[in-house]
This record gives structure tokens, sequence and C-alpha cells, in this order.
């Protein structure tokens, strides 16, 4: 029971965490979940993220070089794309897309609160 519960807490928090990347960040939807899928998996090619979002190959190539220039992946090949540590992302796709939108910048909560619940998953997948 107590398994469920952690699973369904879990499901909402990611839930929240995506809404909030679309909304505070102004991610779109694919950009969210890419971001989403490698911070909390590991490094990944393109076509990995196709397979598991069920996406073109095309929407996770755009993707990823959308979330290189936000400031939240880097390339580690040609191939290969890493998120680098969520409490440094969340704030620096905010701070861009501040400059992006000409929008002063100044601390969010919910921008904050990202990098913090992502960070145990974040951690776990590059310590297996």
């Amino acid at each position: 029971m107590f398994y469920v519960y952690v699973v369904i807490l879990k499901v909402m928090s990611f839930s929240k965490i995506e809404n909030d990347l679309i909304s505070e960040i102004r991610l779109d939807s694919i950009q969210a979940k890419v971001f989403l899928l490698v911070t909390c998996n590991g490094k990944m090619t393109p076509e990995t993220i196709a397979k598991k979002l069920k996406i073109s190959l095309d929407e996770s190539k755009k993707s990823t070089k959308d979330l290189m220039t936000f400031g939240a992946f880097i390339d580690i090949s040609e191939t290969e794309f890493e998120a680098m540590h969520p409490r440094f992302t969340a704030v620096n796709m905010y701070r861009k897309m501040c400059e992006r939108e000409n929008i002063v910048f100044k601390r969010n909560k919910a921008v904050d609160n990202i990098g913090v619940i992502l960070e145990k998953s974040y951690d776990d997948a590059r310590t297996k």
C-alpha cells in the first residue's frame, strides 16, 4: 500500500513539474517531457528519446537542440545529450526565458521547486 502511495505521489509531482516547465519556463509539452526523461534517466540519444516518448525523431532532435539553447542540456557527443544538474538548470532556463521574453528576472519559487524535486531522481540516475 505504501509503495502505491509513493508511486502516485511521484507521478503527481512529475505532472506538476511538467506543468510548471510549460507555464513558468515556457517550454512546449514535448520539450518538458524530453527534459524530464533525460534528467531522471541520464544521457540519451535522440533515437532513444523518440522511442521512449513515442514521438518522431525530428521532434526529439529539435527538442534536444532547443534544450541545449535554453541551458538545460549539454551534448556529450554528436549523438548523446545529458541534462545538467536540475537545481541550476531550472533557474538557467528561467533566466534565459526572461531574456528572450524581455521580462525582469527575479526569484520564482515554482522554478526553484523544480530543481529541488528533480534532484534526487537526477542523482539516482547517475549513481546506478
